[in-house]
């Protein structure tokens, strides 16, 4: 069967620049589309194309198709999902092909995908699932495969939750890196470390934060890739200045994370690598860090979230100010770059602004970003705040539009979420304010 995987473009929109004419706050980082590798890794046997339309806007032309589509897979998140429907309907009546869509959102809100134009939702982790669909449309047979919601004529048919396993994760077939490969050289995330290659050490997550997705990627399993098969993939990214380790966790068990630094240690890999950690872990295992600086871990991604234990507690974040400013010490101690994730309540007022802009200014964090409270569907924030929700476009799901009524005039609100965002990038370019070195 010939199969198409197709990233969607880059979307969303935008209530401070359609509303108030401010065009400054711009968050669009292009890497590659991992999910769509990894699904390609385990079609052996099929012919495979995946077309990024954050690439390549014109990818779907005619001439630019190897071949007619017989499957079409879509993935996609929140703000993205708009599109894929519009993708999906596009292709449905252009090639009558069988059209499936996965990624972050249908795995939040699968019914949201309930249309005559979509034939199957992937939940979850896909790897494995769609592989099984493949084999049972090639065979004739009625799919009915844990994981994947059937849809007929814009109905849901049927679902059967799967239990995730590392089994989902196929270790050995690794991602098609090469059908991006004409690409490369445009998957860049400024301020992290120019060109970049993603690999996937981890699904799910430890912890499950009110605000976050990813636990609806493994029905809340942590899931480790084998360190060999992390490092396969590693080496197999020649053509990049940094590798990002793209789990929500890299570090949720420690002794799985000390022998992959010695792996890749003894592999000899000798680019930065960027993964993401949760502040208490740092504090409570600093010799870990101190390894893995040896293996190349050049930026730390955190979480930080809020400035105020009570806020963080009313986010499931399980942490507290403290503990993110004692893994700031450490991290810099080392020489790790620190990126540091916050969130900006709409609930927010003059003063938490402020509060926030001293915090970033005091802080040794390489690159702040703040974006906005957002109840994805499908977390236990939406469940909490859906009746307080003004906005269900799902196009302004961006992370930096308030889908709540704000507490701040909504102008002002977005003002001054703007110049925080200026605030940050000139926090960014001077190094931080406590010496801390600037990102490449």
């Amino acid at each position: 069967m010939n199969i198409l995987l197709i990233n969607p473009p880059n979307c969303g929109r935008s209530i401070p620049e359609e509303n108030y004419g401010i065009t400054r706050i711009k968050m669009i980082f292009r890497g590659e589309p991992l999910s769509l590798e990894t699904l390609a890794g385990n079609l052996g046997g099929h012919p495979v194309a995946i077309v990024d339309l954050k690439a390549d806007p014109l990818g779907l032309s005619p001439e630019r198709l190897p071949f007619t589509p017989d499957v079409v897979g879509l993935t996609g998140v929140t703000c993205e999902a708009n599109t894929v429907l519009a993708i999906s309907e596009e292709l449905k009546a252009r090639f009558g092909a069988v059209v499936v869509v996965g990624g972050h959102h249908a795995s939040c809100d699968p019914g949201f995908f309930s249309r005559p134009y979509v034939d199957y939702v992937v939940v979850g982790l896909g790897k494995l699932s769609f592989r099984q669909l493949i084999d049972t449309l090639e065979a004739g047979g009625k799919p009915d495969i844990p994981g994947i919601l059937n849809i007929r004529e814009g109905v849901p048919e049927s679902f059967t939750p799967r239990c995730y396993t590392t089994a989902d994760l196929v270790d050995d077939r690794p991602p098609r890196y090469d059908l991006v490969q004409q690409h490369r050289d445009t998957y860049v995330m400024s301020g992290v470390g120019g060109k970049t290659g993603f690999v996937a050490s981890a699904f799910g997550c430890t912890h499950s934060c009110a605000f976050c997705c990813i636990p609806n990627m493994t029905e809340n399993r942590y899931l480790l890739h084998s360190n060999a098969s992390v490092v396969r993939d590693v080496m197999a990214l020649g053509d990049v200045n940094t590798i990002r380790l793209v789990d929500a966790n890299t570090f949720g068990d420690v002794g799985m994370a000390s022998d992959l630094a010695d792996r890749l240690i003894q592999a000899g890999v000798r680019k930065p690598l960027v993964a993401d950690v949760r502040s208490d872990t740092v504090v409570r295992n600093p010799g870990l860090f101190e390894h893995w600086r040896k293996a190349g871990l050049a930026v730390a991604v955190i979480g930080f979230e809020e400035i105020s234990d009570q806020r963080l507690s009313q986010l499931n974040k399980r942490n507290t100010v403290q503990t993110n400013i004692e893994a700031t010490r450490i991290l810099k101690t080392l020489g790790i770059r620190i990126v540091g994730d916050f969130i900006v309540s709409p609930d927010y007022e003059e003063a938490d602004f402020e509060r926030l802009e001293t915090f970033i200014q005091q802080s040794d964090i390489d690159l702040p970003i703040p974006a906005i409270l957002t109840p994805i569907p499908g977390t236990p924030l939406y469940e909490r705040m859906r009746s307080h929700i003004i906005i269900d476009n799902l196009d302004y799901y961006t992370f930096t539009n308030a889908v709540v009524a704000t507490q701040m005039a909504e102008a002002h609100f977005y003002q001054r979420y703007a110049g925080l965002l200026e605030h940050c990038l000139s926090h960014l370019h001077s190094g931080g304010s406590h010496g801390g070195k600037e990102n490449d």
